[in-house]
């Protein structure tokens, strides 16, 4: 069976690159318009990743991060942050909210997919 890949992003383009590339590659891909809907999809359907943009309308990616965090089932799954932030700062706090790692937007896709790979196979 595929892994699922829930993406939120508010940017329709982005979501489609991701979105295509990790379908591509095999994964079967969830997506969110912004951090309240990735909350409500992440809690709706058990997904292996979560790959999520830092500026959104409603909900921000680290406030979505914490909210995931706090949920039982959401506590091990790897979490990337695909942004265009790439501050030292940034970085601090997303660690902090419980990120497992950093993609800086613009993203290769074949970065992305080796990443992926290297967090849930």
């Amino acid at each position: 069976m595929a892994k699922t890949v829930l993406t939120v992003d508010d940017s329709a383009s982005i979501r489609q690159m991701v979105s295509f590339t990790l379908k591509s590659a095999g994964y079967d891909v969830l997506e969110a318009v912004d951090g309240m809907d990735g909350l409500d999809k992440a809690k709706s359907r058990q997904v292996d990743l979560v790959l999520t943009d830092q500026n959104m309308p409603r909900m921000d990616g680290l406030s979505l991060i914490k909210q995931l965090r706090g949920q039982p089932q959401y506590r091990t799954v790897p979490i990337l942050m695909l942004t265009t932030e790439s501050s030292d700062t940034m970085k601090q706090q997303g660690r902090a909210a419980g990120a497992t790692g950093w993609l800086v937007k613009p993203f290769d896709p074949q970065k992305l997919i080796e990443v992926v790979k290297k967090v849930i196979g």
